[in-house]
């Protein structure tokens, strides 16, 4: 990925969040822009969101995301200047529920290790896990 792109990426990640956190306030509370990925074309963009919630509530404001995308995307284009505004293509970022399921499952084979050899001493977390 050039340089170029990746500060494409990263100005169009600000701005976004940037329109929700100004103009969308109280109905993008939940909601976070995690990762944007525009195509060396400068045509398609995927935006990451990771959004807080029960799986309906998730649901919900995806929906609405998509629906405000036109507004969203005549906004960034007064904000930022291309050849080519990306058309975006909003998709739930996972990784966090992935990261919560791992470090879950890390928890329990600890504890299940502790069960099995009660002499060991507990591994001593670091002081920023405390």
């Amino acid at each position: 990925m050039s340089n170029r792109t990746v500060r494409i990426n990263e100005l169009v990640q600000r701005e976004l969040s940037d329109i929700l956190r100004k103009k969308y306030q109280v109905e993008s509370v939940a909601i976070t822009i995690s990762e944007v990925r525009v195509a060396p074309d400068l045509r398609d963009a995927r935006v990451f969101v990771s959004i807080v919630g029960d799986d309906s509530f998730v649901e919900e404001r995806l929906r609405w995301l998509k629906k405000q995308a036109h507004d969203i995307r005549e906004e960034i284009s007064r904000r930022i200047v291309l050849k080519y505004l990306p058309k975006f293509e909003y998709r739930l970022d996972l990784s966090v529920n992935r990261g919560v399921r791992l470090l879950t499952i890390l928890d329990e084979i600890d504890k299940d290790d502790l069960k099995r050899n009660p002499d060991r001493p507990p591994v001593k977390k670091s002081e920023d896990e405390a």
